[in-house]
């Protein structure tokens, strides 16, 4: 019998997950099919419901449920429950199990692409959002010598220091005193939605002081070069996009699901192909 896997989110029309997900199914003769539901908010209590009575194996939870959906699962892995969001959910036998893997995929992204060792780095992560608070902790459990968010509210940044209370270097800071102090980093992170499409004029903050060999990261992938990263590319930085994190945070649920990893190279062509239309 065919498993039925799933996407929950508002909206969901845009998600690329079906896509590489169905695609690895079959690469990897699995009988089973992934689907994108949309579900408002205030359905997602009777769609987690839902998957129990369906006996849906596993899900993913996108924007904006990755927090919502935690009371209602029944066990939340030690790293999600950290972090305070579940991306990833495992149907097992009934008990629905929540994961993280956005800060793990960015991170496992982030090494092979761009083929750096984290450990002893300076790294800025700009945003305090969900997704910077899964790869500050990500960074964290990699070594990385200091991680410093920066956020246009410092409050919000200082807020996601104190409650991650990492035994890392950690301080807080404004836009324009991280631009001050930019050469400082050995890598610089964008985990906000500045830049993305349709406002693709905008950058999250100026590169003025970046040092030549810097990597400069950021996790959107729609454009696939923001107009922030074209001038890093500029500067002769290294850059990394998106596409690499949303692949392989896919690809570490697509192994809780299954218990095998697929071919990341093959999920990444077909992302890329979708996108360059």
């Amino acid at each position: 019998m065919e498993k039925l896997y799933a996407l929950f989110g508002c909206p969901v029309h845009h998600s690329l997950s079906p896509l590489m997900h169905n695609d690895a199914f079959q690469h990897m003769n699995i009988a089973a099919r992934y689907h994108a539901f949309h579900v408002e908010p205030k359905h997602l209590k009777d769609a987690i419901n839902g998957v129990r009575a369906l006996g849906i194996s596993g899900l993913n939870v996108t924007i904006p449920h990755k927090t919502a959906v935690i009371p209602l699962l029944d066990d939340i892995d030690p790293a999600a429950r950290r972090i305070g969001a579940v991306n990833t959910i495992v149907n097992e036998n009934g008990r629905l199990i929540g994961y993280n893997t956005d800060g793990p995929g960015y991170v496992q992204a982030l090494e092979e692409e761009v083929h750096i060792d984290i450990k002893g780095k300076r790294i800025l992560v700009i945003g305090a959002g969900g997704a910077a608070r899964g790869i500050y902790f990500s960074l964290v459990d990699k070594g990385a010598k200091q991680i410093d968010i920066c956020n246009r509210t410092v409050s919000k940044a200082k807020q996601l220091i104190d409650e991650c209370d990492a035994a890392v270097s950690s301080a807080a800071c404004s836009l324009n005193e991280a631009e001050e102090r930019l050469g400082e980093y050995d890598i610089l992170i964008n985990t906000t939605s500045v830049g993305m499409y349709p406002h693709m004029k905008e950058m999250p903050l100026s590169l003025a002081n970046m040092k030549e060999g810097t990597v400069v990261s950021d996790i959107i992938y729609n454009p696939l070069e923001t107009k922030w990263l074209k001038e890093a590319r500029r500067r002769k930085a290294i850059v990394q996009n998106g596409v690499g994190m949303f692949v392989y945070q896919g690809a570490l649920a697509f192994e809780k699901w299954t218990g095998a990893f697929p071919d990341v190279e093959r999920m990444k062509k077909i992302v890329m192909e979708q996108l360059r239309r």
